[in-house]
């Protein structure tokens, strides 16, 4: 299974990026596919995460209501829209998976983000500039 993050750009204040994550290997079925940052100097957070089941998202509050993040089953790939982005936004971005089912809890924090931890496979990074 390989993930393929691509998408980031210089992009100025208020300005819109979108991020693909096209997955080969597998089709995603009963996956947890989450989008993570990390920021120069900082942790690693998951800012949005999708069930593939049935195509329900979650995301912190930082981002809610400027991040959508869907899936296109047919390209196997999963999006993540990020309009009106501001430098706090700046960033190394990644997309990762991880399984749940029968015998697998779901991979997720109490917040019902994607946990890092739980994530199986992960794509390079592309990076996110935020700058006037």
């Amino acid at each position: 299974v390989q993930l393929q993050a691509s998408g980031g750009g210089l992009v100025q204040p208020g300005g819109s990026l979108s991020l693909s994550c096209a997955v080969s290997g597998t089709t995603l079925d009963y996956y947890f596919v989450g989008w993570f940052r990390q920021a120069s100097g900082k942790e690693r957070e998951g800012i949005s995460c999708l069930r593939t089941s049935d195509g329900s998202t979650n995301y912190i509050n930082s981002v809610k209501g400027r991040f959508t993040m869907s899936r296109d089953n047919d390209k196997n790939t999963i999006y993540l829209q990020m309009n009106n982005l501001n430098p706090e936004d700046t960033a190394r971005y990644y997309c990762a998976a991880g399984p749940w089912g029968d015998y697998v809890a779901p991979p997720l924090t109490p917040d019902g983000l994607c946990d890092v931890s739980g994530m199986v496979y992960w794509s390079k990074g592309t990076l996110v500039t935020v700058s006037s």
